[in-house]
């Protein structure tokens, strides 16, 4: 077990703030909070497997933040220079889009959950059937069918939304997990049903 830092996470917050923002040394750092300069570089430095280029994660989302409010700024400029009436129009479109994505957002979890709770009833109707003699508990295979039938159908939403955004899950994934995303796997179910005859 690693010694106990003899700085605060306030401390250390305020030494990367200070290296990243201020451009203080990292040697006049060590001096002020006496600490060693080697702690200081394994705490704020990027590792050998960090972001390309050596950048702090932290330097790469202010860059990433700048680029933001420099969009936001330039799109605020345009909307200025429309007449008052369609700044407004403009306004409550972006609020409905917003409203729009959000309660999309929303359904889809609902869906999911509906889902999973739909595929669990269907599950325990097809513990029901008889290995043996499955016509025998046809009530049960047709219960089945039609839960399944739900549960694939409430998953539309959700499995739509996660292919409209599949780029984005995957650079969260990648940021959350140093491990190769795992290749992808679709699965399919498929109702055979027993001839009658």
């Amino acid at each position: 077990m690693g010694r106990k830092s003899s700085l605060t996470p306030e401390q250390w917050a305020e030494v990367e703030r200070r290296y990243l923002v201020d451009g203080e040394s990292i040697n006049a750092l060590a001096a002020e909070f006496k600490v060693n300069e080697s702690s200081i570089r394994r705490r704020i430095k990027p590792s050998a497997g960090g972001p390309a280029g050596g950048k702090s994660p932290l330097h790469t989302l202010a860059e990433e933040k700048a680029r933001v409010d420099a969009e936001n700024k330039r799109i605020t400029a345009k909307i200025a220079e429309l007449p008052i009436a369609n700044q407004l129009i403009v306004s409550d479109l972006a609020r409905k889009l917003s409203n729009i994505s959000e309660h999309i957002g929303s359904a889809a979890e609902i869906s999911a959950a509906s889902a999973h709770r739909l595929s669990i009833l269907a599950n325990q109707q097809l513990d029901l059937v008889d290995d043996v003699n499955p016509l025998s508990t046809g009530l049960q295979l047709k219960t089945f069918e039609a839960l399944q039938k739900m549960a694939n159908g409430a998953s539309e939403i959700p499995m739509n939304l996660l292919r409209a955004n599949k780029e984005t899950i995957e650079s969260m994934n990648r940021d959350t997990s140093r491990d190769p995303p795992p290749p992808s796997t679709e699965v399919t179910f498929r109702i055979v049903r027993p001839n009658a005859n």
